[in-house]
This record gives C-alpha cells, structure tokens and sequence, in this order.
C-alpha cells in the first residue's frame, strides 16, 4: 500500500561504490563510521559490479551501479521513503566510476526530481590515472603492462583508450567542463577528496590528490603541516608541507638513503623469489579475465541504449575535442619532473571555485558558468622559487587538474603504521596496522553533511 504524501519519509541516500577487484565489504568500515554518527541515513552499495566485473571498464561499471541506484530509489518510492537529499563515495577506482554515476545521473534527470546533491568524497581515487610520471624503464613497463592486463579499465585507467566518438581518453572526458560529469559534480554542495602522501603503490599522491607536484617523495626533506585534533594523519590542505630550512648535508643523505634501502630489503627480497611465480599466474589470469571481460561488455553493450542516448558533451566541446587531438596526441611520453617549471605547496588545495558553485543554480546561465574553459596545460608555474618541481604530466592530465582541482577540498593523508595505506585509509581490513583509518574516518565523517 504505498503512502500519501504527508506519511511519507525523507531520505538522505548515501551510495558507496568500490574499488577494482573490491567488494561492498571493503566499505563496511568507513559506511559503518558514518553510520554510527548519523542513523537516519539511507546507506547503499552496489553490488552488480563486484569482484572480476571491474575488469569491464569504468563506462559499464558506471551504467550498472547507475541501474542499481535508480532501482533502488524507485524501491524506496514504491515504499513510502522519498529520497530528497543524495550523497556518492567512491574508494579507489570506485571514486572514478561514481564520477560517471553522478553525470549519468545528471543526464538523466535524476537530480531534478527533488533530490539534492549533497556530500560528494573519494578516497585514494587515481584521478589522473595510474600512469607513472616517472623515467626509465621500470616505470615504462609498468605503464605499458598495466594497461595492457587489467581489460577495459587497464585502458582507460592508463588514457590508452578512445571513449566512443570523441576521439579522447575516458578520463580527458570525465573531466571535460562541458561535459555531463563535471556539470552534474559540480551540484554537490561539499566535494572532498582524501589522498595518501606514502606508501600507496596503488595510487600515489599526484593523481588522488589532483596535484601538479609531490612534495612527499623524501620525507627527509620536508616538515609536514598536520591539521589539529588528528594525531599527524590529516595534513593541513592549506599548506600541508614545506622544505626543510637546515641544511641538509651529505651525510643526512646517505643515512636517508641507507635507511630506505633497509626498509626496502625484505620487500626486494621477497619481489625477487615471489615475482617470476607471480607475474605468471598473474598474466594466465588477466588473459582469462580479460577475455570474459570482452564476452560481457559485449553483451552489456547490446542493452546499455538507455544510458546512451545522452550526449557526453556539448558541441562546442565536442569541437574543442576535435582541435585538441592533434596536440594531445603528440604529448610526450617520456616523463620527468619539468625542468625549470614548479609550483608553490601552498597551492595545493584551492577553495571550492565559485564558477562551480554557480552549476548549483537550475538556470542555463548557471550551468554554462560552471566551471571555467582551459584546455592548455598549466606547464609554467607562477613563481621560480617555488619548492616543489612541477611533474611531467600529459596535456590531458593538466586539463583534467586544471577543472578538477579548484572543485575539490583536498586533503593530504600521512598513514605512517602500515606499508600498504591504500588499504589502510579506509580501514579495509580490521588490522592494528590500519588504525589510523580511524582518524581518516573521523575527519572525515565531522565534515559530512547529514
């Protein structure tokens, strides 16, 4: 029996989408945190893209968890619940498939029938991709074999790939200022990202932390700024680091170094009795995985009209799109810090800007002052005396930083107790190692708007 308008109850629905090979289970702790702090909240995950199903791509892990959520809130109708406030979480490669929920979302309506678009987070999401900004030949492969062994998300995670018609990278689109996703990221009212400074080999501080630079790459050299109240976990996103005044003398290198390839050791040793067994098995199962994978985004794609009726962008930038192929194609590969090219810390995290405050309004106008049009990449810093060098990046990741960044409040994340913090920072797993995910989940969920 469904219920009249006066019976019915509000909700604010929290969605929590996982990371590549992830499960709803890996969420349980950060979900449960934000539960504990506001029970009346509606918390959902997804569950039709778990385990190898992350295999097939960011697009069609988007559709599916866009299908469930709609379901869901039909579900919630048919039951007398009216869901009238919506907040998205991502973890990992989950935050990049939520960017794409939100611009399905946005494109299909959704955020016009009275919901409104609250807290958007992700934690430790490559949003720049995974491709190492770094020379020589280790890096190279890696960023040849990754792509190459993880399907359709092994593609676009590492801007191989040609999103449909627009001749560019799933990713260069996600973060296209015309496009679907920025305009429907742009409603939320609180953006936030968290980004691990060391020891995530999953997704290092430049791509979750939108940034130009990593200031983190030797410690030794750097005092960290940590926000009060948050045992040294959560670094000041104002001004989170800067260079250490004393002089840092030869032999402070040689002990810094000596140290790092003592901690390194049994990581090496075990890389060089475990790595030839690993690779193989690793390799017969991304060739199994990566064939069923095509198998289902084939089918998937023969019942995926409904969501792709929508353009992804506007024409206006579907030409820039057209003229900036040329150029992006033509992007070096070859990638180092750039040389006489850096940026201040302190411009690390930037405010929320109010061109993208101003999607937030329903007319038009609005809309288009979203977000400001750059497509030339940011490659000359303001100031020669800044700290930090600027990373070599691609065109398309500096486009991709210069309309994300000033979206999302960022805040640098030091997880000093475990080697593995992509884990920890969401407390994946129930470890004395992971604990400082607590502090993660506190500031975190303080900041939530229920």
């Amino acid at each position: 029996m469904s219920s009249t308008p006066s019976e019915r109850q509000d909700l604010h629905l929290c969605v929590f989408v996982h990371g590549l090979w992830g499960s709803p289970g890996h969420l349980s702790f950060i979900s449960g945190s934000l539960r504990d702090a506001h029970p009346d909240l509606h918390l959902f995950s997804p569950k039709t893209n778990a385990g190898n199903l992350t295999y097939d791509g960011i697009e069609v892990g988007g559709e599916r968890v866009t299908e469930e959520v709609e379901k869901e809130l039909s579900e919630l109708e048919a039951a007398g619940k009216k869901v009238t406030r919506m907040s998205v979480i991502g973890y990992s490669l989950g935050g990049l498939i939520a960017r794409y929920v939100v611009g399905l979302l946005y494109s299909r309506g959704v955020f016009e029938r009275g919901i409104e678009p609250v807290n958007f987070t992700t934690f430790a999401t490559p949003h720049l991709g995974v491709r190492s900004p770094v020379i020589g030949w280790k890096n190279q492969l890696f960023n040849v074999f990754g792509a190459r062994t993880l399907s359709a998300s092994g593609t676009q995670l590492f801007a191989t790939d040609t999103f449909r018609d627009t001749g560019r990278p799933l990713l260069a689109v996600l973060a296209d200022p015309g496009s679907i996703f920025v305009r429907g990221l742009a409603l939320f009212q609180k953006r936030s990202l968290y980004a691990n400074i060391i020891n995530d080999r999953s997704v290092t501080f430049y791509t979750a932390g939108l940034s130009r630079h990593d200031p983190f790459v030797n410690l030794d050299l750097v005092n960290l700024h940590p926000l009060d109240g948050f045992e040294g976990v959560i670094l000041d996103p104002a001004s989170p680091a800067s260079p250490k005044t004393d002089d840092f003398t030869a032999l402070d290198s040689i002990s810094s170094t000596a140290r790092a390839a003592v901690n390194a050791a049994p990581y090496a040793l075990a890389m060089t009795v475990f790595l030839p067994i690993g690779i193989t098995a690793y390799l017969v199962n991304s060739g199994w995985q990566s064939y069923a994978s095509v198998q289902r985004v084939r089918e998937h794609e023969t019942k995926a009209t409904a969501f792709r009726q929508f353009p992804l962008l506007l024409e206006d930038a579907r030409r820039r799109a057209e003229h900036a192929v040329e150029s992006l194609s033509a992007a070096a590969r070859e990638e180092d810090y750039l040389p006489e090219s850096v940026e201040s810390a302190s411009s690390l995290v930037s405010s929320v800007d109010t061109t993208s405050e101003a999607a937030a309004r329903n007319d038009g106008e609005g809309k288009e002052a979203m977000v400001r049009e750059k497509t030339e990449p940011a490659h000359v810093a303001p100031a020669s005396d800044a700290p930090w060098p600027t990373l070599a990046l691609t065109s398309e990741q500096f486009a991709m930083i210069d309309t994300l960044q000033p979206m999302f409040e960022r805040y640098p994340v030091h997880i000093s107790k475990a080697t593995h913090s992509h884990a920890a920072i969401i407390r994946r797993l129930n470890r004395e190692s992971f604990s400082e995910g607590f502090i993660v989940a506190r500031h975190w969920v303080e900041g939530f708007i229920a």
